[in-house]
């Protein structure tokens, strides 16, 4: 299979290169010194499932000059979807299937706005991975895994043989029974990461503290009213499914949007807290919790975004 891989962090990174160890042909957007130690050594990547490393690494900064892919697996920052999308109008074939790893619950609609509707799939992915330095992924936390399906719920051929692609190549794939519940499920559970960004402090940390691990829990419970309030199907014991997750982490580990927010760099913010106040205001719903989280962060975002 061919396989473009659109934003080589710590998401693209990792999947890619467990692509590329199976055989598959697979090309790495990338930039700067990164693209540089890519071609030079290839890409290495420690992970708690066993380390791996791709020695040949087929690696581009542009879209452009990528060969039709079979499949598109979108890794950037979710604010950088839209952008995204136009480039790849270029290298869209008539069955290229084109599948966003986005946190949030937006990605498919955006890119729906500039490819064909037959093009897109909906997804989302389970694992803690980042940039360890040039040429170097550290997958730190979760069994790495792909949920995704058609944006309809329809079952089809080739979202099936994709499942068998993913699961023949070192990691979970999972066709969805319903992806929205799926992505609103993750969405609930990411928009913790503001939080740890607000209270600089790790998931062990926030949780271990009675006062911190009660807002946390608040959060959660919101955004679960919410996604209720919209139609999608989350369970009664979702949120205590989550705290019990959320346990199980390392209790060093953050999330890439509490590292951007620390490193003064732009972060999903938008796409997390800020749909959740949207969203919820579109339909007169009150989110004390995420409200406050969101604008205890947005002048940093904007100051970020300025850089």
């Amino acid at each position: 299979m061919k396989i473009l891989i659109v934003g080589t962090g710590g998401v693209g990174g990792y999947f890619g290169g467990r692509l590329a160890q199976a055989g598959h042909s697979v090309t790495f957007i990338a930039r700067g010194a990164h693209k540089e130690a890519m071609e030079k050594n290839g890409l290495e990547v420690q992970s708690i499932n066993s380390d791996f490393s791709v020695t040949k690494v087929n690696v581009t900064e542009k879209i452009s000059e990528a060969e039709v892919p079979d499949l598109v697996i979108i890794s950037v920052k979710a604010w950088q979807v839209k952008d995204i999308a136009q480039q790849l109008k270029s290298v869209i074939g008539q069955s290229t299937m084109v599948l966003p790893l986005q946190n949030g619950v937006l990605a498919s609609d955006e890119l729906k706005e500039y490819l064909p509707e037959k093009n897109v799939l909906s997804g989302l992915c389970r694992i803690i991975s980042k940039i360890e330095g040039p040429g170097k992924i550290n997958h730190l936390a979760v069994d790495p895994t792909i949920v995704f399906g058609e944006c309809d719920n329809s079952k089809t051929d080739r979202v099936y043989a994709l499942e068998k692609v993913f699961n023949d190549s070192g990691f979970k794939g999972r066709v969805a029974n319903d992806i929205q519940s799926d992505l609103w499920k993750k969405f609930i559970s990411i928009c913790v990461s503001a939080w740890l960004a607000v209270t600089r402090s790790t998931y062990g940390e926030v949780r271990a503290q009675p006062e911190t691990r009660k807002v946390m829990r608040d959060l959660f419970d919101e955004v679960t009213e919410l996604a209720h309030k919209k139609g999608i199907n989350i369970e009664s014991d979702f949120v205590d499914k989550t705290m019990a997750f959320i346990d199980t982490f390392p209790p060093e580990s953050t999330s890439s949007l509490t590292r951007d927010v620390w490193e003064g760099k732009p972060s999903e913010l938008e796409y997390q807290n800020g749909s959740v106040v949207k969203l919820a205001d579109e339909i007169g719903l009150d989110v004390p919790v995420n409200r406050f989280i969101y604008y205890s962060l947005i002048l940093m975002e904007k100051k970020a975004r300025k850089k």
